[in-house]
């Protein structure tokens, strides 16, 4: 037993000797395990790291495009009705994205007079009208010194893709007082990248006053009729301009209980109505 004992201490003292050797001319330990007590333990795998999708998070935020909305003065509700069927069977074969006065678009549109060519435009939405089936969207850019406007008709069949570059609000629903600003808040680049976000995300609203060129304007945009909050204003109005512009304001309007129009009642049963045509159109 002695005789055995020592043999087994030699034999360690030698395993030792060689992994301190080997540790010292090339920085490293082998992968060698010493004679110890015991069994060796089992090798336990490390955990499977955690995928979490922030993209599909929350509850998506409902959007119902403006032109759904019939105007106030609508004279035949079954009319609206037969627009929205079109409207949802055109929505069912072209995806129309979510976009807003102050977004950037960049729409393809198949050329009547050019088989097969296709042209692209790129600007800014800096109007939103109509409704139903004869909504419109008007885009801005400005090209070699000249600013360029196009007029498309929303659900015009010869539309080919409606692409959003950047979503984004501006803190008027009317742009065209851009005509009248400073070119470099008109002017885009046609390969500008789209501009990610995540789908449960509020729609940014861009807080941004223009310069505008030297008077005078196309229009009078300090009058209230207007209401442009987006103009640096104090740049080129004196006092008398401000004073003459506030005598056309009229106050009382706000309080002129036949010009307001609740729509949120008629908004819910609308997107209620296409939400239902276009699961309905998923599952076929």
């Amino acid at each position: 037993m002695p005789g055995s004992l020592q043999q087994t201490l030699l034999i360690m003292a030698a395993c030792r000797r060689s992994l301190l050797s080997i540790r010292c001319k090339f920085g490293f330990s082998p992968p060698v395990r010493l004679l110890t007590d015991g069994d060796p333990t089992k090798f336990q795998p490390p955990p499977k790291p955690v995928i979490v999708d922030k993209t599909k998070q929350g509850s998506q935020r409902r959007y119902l495009s403006p032109e759904f909305v019939p105007p106030r003065t609508r004279k035949d509700p079954f009319k609206y009705f037969l627009e929205r069927r079109d409207m949802i069977q055109r929505r069912k074969v072209f995806n129309i994205p979510e976009f807003y006065v102050g977004s950037i678009l960049a729409v393809s549109m198949s050329d009547p007079h050019a088989n097969g060519k296709i042209n692209r435009f790129v600007g800014i939405c800096i109007e939103r009208g109509g409704s139903g089936l004869g909504a419109t969207f008007a885009l801005r850019n400005v090209i070699e010194g000249q600013g360029v406007e196009m007029r498309y008709e929303l659900y015009n069949p010869r539309i080919l893709e409606i692409q959003v570059l950047k979503l984004e609000k501006r803190v008027d629903d009317n742009l065209m007082y851009l005509r009248d600003a400073l070119p470099e808040y008109s002017t885009f680049d046609f390969n500008m990248k789209p501009v990610t976000r995540l789908s449960e995300e509020d729609i940014p609203v861009n807080q941004l006053k223009v310069k505008m060129k030297p008077r005078p304007w196309s229009k009078k945009w300090e009058r209230p009729q207007y209401n442009v909050r987006g103009i640096m204003f104090e740049l080129y109005l004196h006092e008398n301009h401000v004073k003459k512009a506030n005598k056309l304001a009229r106050p009382w309007a706000q309080f002129d209980m036949m010009k307001e129009y609740d729509t949120k009642e008629i908004e819910q049963n609308i997107l209620k109505e296409v939400e239902q045509e276009l699961k309905q159109s998923e599952k076929q």
